[in-house]
């Protein structure tokens, strides 16, 4: 299963089970300014989905009422899927980052090219630092699992952007060992 829109749903009902419309809402409060639905549809798209592969259930006799809403359940083999695509991630933010170190190789032959897209890419990922919020000192008034989860979230945004800061430094500084071999060439 490939889409984040089904894991992100899954990892909301092993937090809480709940029923289609509650769901949707909860995953805009949490995931929509980096995951953003096209439409509610896409919820019911995504529970067929994880029905199908047996990764939550229909909680039974939710269906009641005038207004029947079926609340879902992860299953266990729900849980042990999910906590696996979370160790997944590793592998696939390592692919993200090779993936943009190899397109930059159809510019290689140009290395001022290679310095300038480095130059935008820095100011990027400057810009994506100024929008990060430095960490608040942890306050034990604090200590709920949301205020728990955004200081997670900016220490992570923080550390990220640093070291992504320090490789592009690194680079640049190759790139211009490279464009001084060019140049006697």
């Amino acid at each position: 299963m490939r889409s984040p829109v089904n894991w992100a749903l899954l990892g909301l009902i092993i937090e809480q089970p709940s029923y289609a419309y509650n769901l949707a809402q909860r995953f805009e409060r949490r995931y929509g300014e980096v995951l953003p639905l096209s439409n509610i549809g896409h919820i019911y798209t995504a529970l067929g989905m994880l029905g199908g592969r047996s990764l939550i259930t229909e909680i039974p006799g939710t269906r009641a009422g005038r207004q029947p809403k079926p609340h879902y359940r992860a299953t266990a083999l729900g849980v042990k899927e999910y906590r696996q695509w979370l160790v997944g991630q590793v592998g696939e933010d390592r692919r993200r980052n090779q993936l943009f170190v190899l397109a930059l190789a159809a510019l290689s032959n140009e290395p001022e090219q290679v310095l300038e897209v480095m130059a935008g890419y820095e100011q990027a990922w400057l810009s994506e630092g100024m929008r990060t919020p430095i960490a608040r000192v942890h306050d034990a008034a604090a200590d709920s699992a949301s205020a728990l989860l955004s200081r997670l979230t900016e220490e992570e945004n923080r550390l990220a952007v640093g070291a992504k800061l320090e490789w592009i430094e690194y680079a640049r500084q190759e790139l211009k060992k490279l464009r001084g071999l060019v140049r006697r060439a």
